[in-house]
C-alpha cells in the first residue's frame, strides 16, 4: 500500500492511495491518532492497512496538498558520502562507519511543494535519496534482522546548501534550512516491494538526468545503517533514515551547477515512485 500524509481544506489527515483518489484514514483513526507516526507508534500499521483494503477513494489525489510522508518525524538521520562515485567526487576518503547528520521535521516539504532557495545563499544543491520509515522499535539491532523493521520506503531530495555546509567540519547548517528537504509523494509498504536493491534512483533537474544508480551501490547497506544506528539511538516507528546520494551532484560538476527559482527537481526510484518539487525563493 501506498501511505500519505496530507491536508484538505485546511485540515491535516492521513490515508492510502488508491488509483488516482485517497482513502481517508484521518477521520477513523485521526481522533486518537492524529498522524500517520501516531498509529505507527501505537502499532496500528496493519490495522490501517485492514481499514483500507477494499474501499474505494473519498477525494481525488491532485485535490489535496500532500504533507511529508512523516510530517511529524522525531527523528529523521541522513547517511553521507554512501556511494563510492559520489564519495570519490567529493575528494573524501574511505571511512569504517557510515558518516551521519541528522534534520529537523520542519525542513521537509511534500510532494509538489516548493523547495525554498535561501536568499543567503546561491549554492542549493540536489541529492536524491531513498528513504527508509521504520515500523517497530529496537535497540542494538542485528544485521541480519534489521529488514524486519522496515515499515516502508520513500524519497527525500536532500537539497543542501553548500557553502553553508561547508563552513565548518559539521554539516548542518547546510541541511537544515526550513523547506528544503523534499519527503515523499508516499511511503510504499515493504510488502510491496521485496527487493529494494534491485530498484534504480534517478535525478533529474528540468528534465536532464543528474543522477542513476541503482540502490545495491551504496557502501553501508540498509540492515548495516539500522544496525549501526540503533546501537546509540533507539528506533521507533516513523523514525526516518535517509540513506545517501549517488553521483553527480551539483557542486562537483565542471563547472558547478546549483538549482535556482523556478527549476524543476524530480527523483524517482523505481518501485517507489517519484518525487517533484519546484525551487521557489524564500
Amino acid at each position: 500500500m501506498k501511505f500519505v500524509s496530507y491536508k484538505l481544506k485546511g485540515k491535516d489527515s492521513y490515508g492510502v492511495v488508491v488509483d488516482d483518489g485517497v482513502v481517508d484514514l484521518g477521520k477513523r483513526f485521526g481522533k486518537k491518532y492524529p498522524t500517520l507516526r501516531a498509529a505507527m507508534a501505537a502499532g496500528k500499521l496493519n490495522d490501517l492497512k485492514k481499514a483500507a483494503k477494499g474501499k474505494k477513494p473519498g477525494v481525488k489525489l491532485s485535490k489535496v496538498s500532500l504533507l511529508p510522508v512523516i510530517p511529524d518525524a522525531r527523528k529523521i538521520f541522513c547517511v553521507g558520502l554512501n556511494y563510492r562515485e559520489h564519495r570519490a567526487e567529493t575528494g573524501r576518503p574511505d571511512t569504517a562507519h557510515p558518516s551521519l547528520f541528522t534534520r529537523f521535521a520542519d525542513t521537509a516539504v511534500g510532494h509538489e511543494q516548493p523547495i525554498l532557495k535561501p536568499k543567503e545563499s546561491d549554492k542549493l544543491d540536489w541529492e536524491g535519496e531513498l528513504v527508509v520509515i521504520i515500523g517497530r522499535s529496537g535497540r542494538r539491532i542485528p544485521r541480519e534482522k534489521a529488514m524486519s523493521y522496515i515499515a516502508g520506503y520513500s524519497i527525500f531530495n536532500d537539497a543542501s546548501i553548500r557553502d553553508w555546509q561547508r563552513h565548518t567540519s559539521q554539516w548542518i547548517p547546510g541541511k537544515n534550512w526550513p523547506q528544503t528537504g523534499g519527503f515523499g509523494p508516499w511511503m510504499v509498504t515493504t510488502d510491496e516491494l521485496k527487493d529494494i536493491t534491485k530498484q534504480t534512483l534517478t535525478t533529474r533537474v528540468n528534465g536532464v538526468v543528474k543522477q542513476q544508480a541503482t540502490i545495491d551501490m551504496m557502501i553501508f547497506d540498509i540492515p548495516e545503517q539500522i544496525a549501526y544506528i540503533s546501537s546509540f539511538s533507539p528506533l521507533e516507528p516513523g523514525d526516518v533514515i535517509v540513506t545517501g546520494t549517488p553521483g553527480g551532484v551539483g557542486f562537483a560538476r565542471t563547472p558547478p551547477e546549483f538549482m535556482k527559482a523556478g527549476d524543476m527537481c524530480e527523483i524517482e526510484i523505481t518501485g517507489v515512485g517519484t518525487l517533484r518539487n519546484r525551487i521557489k525563493d524564500s
